[in-house]
């Protein structure tokens, strides 16, 4: 009744209103007479209008700017998921991208398009969003510096980082003697065009170097150690030096930067003074998302912007503001990973693009066009790489480090990545490099992160100790080995409490591992730690009340799939179970282009998807994640649905095929191991074809007497299911009963659906 009482009350106001404006639109009409106004024109007329309006429309710089932003983003995701698929960082893919959409490729070949895409005018716009972009973006680099680390681990770390700076530092301003009259900009002195062409050299990318180390699962070794502290040092002092070399190029003399510098040590002094003591008074009251209210977000946030500010004004680049302003933010790990979420997402995903983008608009190896130009380029690329890579090694060396460990530091601090194109940018602007050298410059920032994935992987082979995923204290001699995979913690927590169940009894004479793998774009250097912790929290907790020995794996890794088969087939394992995810757009190209990953699906959802009662996932869970999983995978592969598993007292295992033989062997752990009572079903009357499962019941009930029985399908009913604590399936059976929609499946218990190693090889 209220609801036709609705419709009618929401028609009638429609109606009435609706007659009441026209009514006044027509009587307005007649207030018309003498002020001149034209009468409506011809149809044609008003559609050559219309198609002026919308070309206007098309041209206007908001409209510009958002399908410049809408075909950056997408074109970045594209390239940047290829890069990962080779094995380099993303943003090499971003790079490159950007040197696409320029006039390097996009504007060669559709020069029409690309100066309607990107026309001169609106550039400023792209511009000034990217700068607000790299803003927001060493606002986290420098809240991603850990300065404990610094403090405790600075000794060698800083040896290594300053002669990984001089070197390089000397090198190029060597390289700018031979090249000034040839490639220096009119009227720039040699002291400006020599110190940016030595800060361009001696640069490192801290956050494509974390990220390495983290896909390499080196973050908690020794070596990892080392190389973050070195790193961070080197951010912070060429960061100074940066700034330094800014304010000499600006005020035109070294005598007349001394006053620019002079203000720059007195900001720095008091942000660490004076702002940072204030700023940790409120973060030590605000360390969680329910007391971080929108004001207190806003205090940081203006600290950020101010601090951009006032070192723009000083004259040392607003991006040094940025950077000091994350530095000195609070230490407290729960706030800065709030502030890092809060903020990079935004940076990384949608702003910093733009950056790749406009660097890429500046870009024109077209320029190259002698060989001449490509064998200067070819020796500032040696330069570069003798200068970072050799010299970080040989100091690396110096201090105690092995050869191995000496090679692979000089590999990774001669990443360069984002942190070049910055500095890069700031020289264009200033007037101190040419197109010419830019685009040199910008091709060595690509060749330098490119080697390094390819030089570790020369190096490990080369010492013969690649580093394994698998922790030794894993490959260990017991009875039965189980992995366990999980994303969710809470689905990690569930797997455990089934692994649990199937060697309980074997008295510390079996294993359990469990493995959690993050995709690496959604970690960073410093929340890793708390991460893994949250991770692991719920696994642990459970093992403790089970009093179950398990092991932890972790690892940021950038080929989730492809590291779970190394971790299973190389563990010499005996089991592999895995939690079952989806997301809408897992394993289609435009999930992957668009990073999204995997979402838990609550069990309910995809049992009402197999009854028809939702169409969400087709055959679930056969996605092509796990189907590439069991095809390679040399150890048998079980996927779980937990519907609230709390124990294995009561099983029931359907057989539909001869295949389904291995089963038994499952059911026989359970009963050893947990006392369960299991119930095989003959679903599809196999099982009098089959002499050699008898006597497998037979052998088991000798042993465990009444703990194992034989029904046909017609046993399964709502009553019975609803006794069973778990159902055990092969994935052939599983997916037979999926496309057979099978009504008792609605009522079913917790499901794990298993494939042995030979059937998983055929699949």
């Amino acid at each position: 009744m209220r609801k036709h009482r609705n419709t009618i009350f929401y028609l009638s106001t429609i109606g009435i209103f609706s007659a009441l404006m026209y009514y006044i639109s027509v009587k307005g009409q007649s207030l018309e007479a003498g002020r001149n106004v034209q009468p409506s024109e011809s149809n044609s007329s008003q559609w050559t209008e219309f198609v002026e309006s919308m070309g206007h429309n098309l041209t206007h710089p908001l409209a510009i700017l958002l399908a410049q932003i809408v075909t950056i983003i997408l074109v970045a995701r594209i390239f940047g998921w290829i890069s990962k698929k080779v094995g380099q960082p993303t943003v090499i893919g971003e790079i490159i991208a950007g040197i696409v959409l320029g006039p390097s490729l996009l504007g060669w070949i559709f020069p029409d398009f690309s100066l309607a895409l990107f026309p001169v005018e609106s550039l400023g716009n792209l511009q000034f969003l990217s700068q607000i972009g790299l803003i927001l973006f060493m606002f986290v680099i420098g809240m991603e510096l850990d300065l404990k680390v610094l403090r405790n681990k600075a000794n060698d770390a800083v040896v290594i980082s300053h002669a990984s700076i001089v070197i390089p530092f000397a090198l190029g301003i060597g390289l700018a003697y031979f090249i000034y009259t040839s490639f220096a900009p009119e009227g720039v002195e040699f002291l400006s065009f020599g110190l940016f062409l030595g800060i361009a050299m001696s640069i490192t990318a801290f956050p494509v170097l974390a990220r390495i180390v983290q896909e390499r699962g080196l973050q908690k070794t020794r070596l990892g150690t080392v190389v973050i502290t070195c790193a961070a040092a080197d951010d912070i002092t060429a960061w100074c030096l940066l700034a330094a070399v800014i304010a000499i190029v600006k005020a035109g003399s070294f005598v007349s930067s001394l006053y620019v510098i002079a203000l720059a040590m007195g900001y720095v002094f008091v942000m660490i003074k004076v702002i940072r003591p204030f700023l940790k008074r409120i973060g030590d009251l605000h360390t969680s998302r329910e007391n971080l209210s929108k004001p207190i977000v806003a205090i940081f946030f203006l600290t950020l912007i101010i601090s951009a500010y006032a070192t723009e004004v000083i004259g040392i680049h607003a991006l040094f503001g940025a950077f000091m302003a994350g530095a000195i933010m609070p230490e407290n790990t729960k706030f800065r990973n709030i502030f890092i979420e809060k903020v990079e997402d935004v940076s990384l995903v949608l702003l910093l693009p733009l950056f790749f983008v406009y660097t890429g608009l500046r870009t024109e190896i077209g320029l190259l066009n002698d060989p001449y130009l490509w064998k200067v380029t070819g020796m500032i690329i040696v330069v570069a790489v003798v200068g970072k890579f050799v010299g970080s090694a040989i100091a690396a060396r110096f201090v105690g480090q092995s050869w191995k460990d000496s090679l692979t530091i000089g590999a990774l601090m001669n990443t360069r990545g984002l942190m070049e194109l910055v500095v890069l940018n700031i020289g264009y602007d200033l007037g101190v490099l040419t197109p010419e050298i830019f685009a040199m410059m910008v091709i060595m920032a690509l060749v330098t992160t490119f080697m390094t994935g390819p030089a570790l992987d020369l190096i490990n082979w080369s010492f013969r100790s690649k580093p394994s995923l698998i922790p030794q204290e894993i490959i260990q001699q017991s009875n039965y080995r189980i992995l366990v995979s999980f994303g969710h913690p809470e689905r990690g927590r569930s797997l455990v409490r089934l692994a649990h169940s199937m060697i309980q009894k074997l008295n510390g004479n079996a294993s359990i591992t469990a493995m959690h793998l993050s995709p690496v774009d959604e970690l960073n250097y410093f929340n890793q730690t708390a991460y893994e912790r949250e991770s692991f929290g719920p696994v642990i907790h459970e093992a403790q009340q089970l009093q179950q020995k398990v092991t932890t794996l972790f690892k940021a890794s950038s080929d989730i799939e492809g590291d779970i088969i190394e971790v299973a087939n190389k563990g010499n394992y005996d089991l592999l179970l895995m939690g079952v995810g989806q997301s809408i757009f897992e394993g289609s190209f435009l999930g992957k282009v668009l990073g999204f990953t995997t979402k838990i699906i609550s069990p309910d959802r995809i049992l009402n998807q197999v009854t028809g009662k939702e169409n969400l996932f087709e055959n679930l869970p056969f996605d092509e994640r796990t189907r590439s999983i069991i095809r390679a995978s040399q150890v048998p592969v079980g996927v779980w649905i937990d519907k609230g598993f709390k124990q294995a007292d009561r099983i029931f295992i359907p057989i539909f095929s001869q295949k389904d033989d291995f089963l038994v062997q499952f059911a026989q752990k359970w009963i050893n191991n947990s006392g369960a009572q299991v119930t095989l079903i003959d679903a599809a009357g196999q099982v009098k074809s089959r002499p050699e499962i008898k006597e497998a019941i037979r052998a088991i009930e000798h042993v465990a007497p009444h703990h194992i029985q034989l029904r046909h399908e017609n046993y399964l009913s709502k009553d019975f299911l609803k006794t069973q604590d778990l159902m055990v399936i092969s994935f052939k059976s599983w997916k037979k009963l999926v496309e057979s929609k099978s009504v008792w499946l609605s009522d079913i218990p917790s499901v794990l659906i298993l494939a042995e190693k030979k059937a998983s090889q055929s699949q």
